[in-house]
């Protein structure tokens, strides 16, 4: 494939999204979210050596409202996952498509060679914003 061909993950990731630390409740996390339209919170790091968690909304569903338990006294850390598989921002979509698919993932934090967050990426981004930039290209 031509290297022109190539979109890299940095091409279709989110660059807004949440972090939460790991002992704020889950009613905390939720009210302190500022981007609503989000589906991961990013669990910070405790210190240097640590790694970084996720917890989807789906987990917060499962594990906090489907059990009826008060999102007050539900810790994130009961709910989220980590460490996260995480992604590097040059990574050919097509790679990062095929890793989300074996480790049946829908979104992963995107870090970058510091080993910071700098975005999210999800596998609706590489459908819809890689494959449409992929067929505007071709119609070029």
């Amino acid at each position: 494939m031509n290297e022109k061909n190539i979109i890299r993950v940095r091409q279709v990731m989110k660059t807004e999204f949440d972090m939460v630390d790991g002992l704020d409740t889950v009613e905390q996390a939720l009210k302190t979210m500022a981007h609503r339209e989000t589906r991961a919170l990013v669990v910070k790091k405790r210190y240097d050596d640590d790694e970084y968690g996720i917890v989807m909304i789906s987990d917060i569903a499962r594990r906090v409202l489907a059990q009826d338990k008060a999102p007050d006294r539900v810790n994130i850390y009961e709910v989220m996952s980590k460490p996260v598989v995480t992604i590097h921002p040059e990574m050919d979509i097509r790679y990062a498509a095929r890793l989300f698919a074996r480790f049946d993932l829908t979104r992963a934090p995107v870090l970058d060679d510091k080993r910071n967050i700098i975005g999210i990426v999800s596998l609706t981004d590489m459908v819809f914003k890689g494959m449409l930039h992929r067929l505007d290209y071709k119609a070029a």
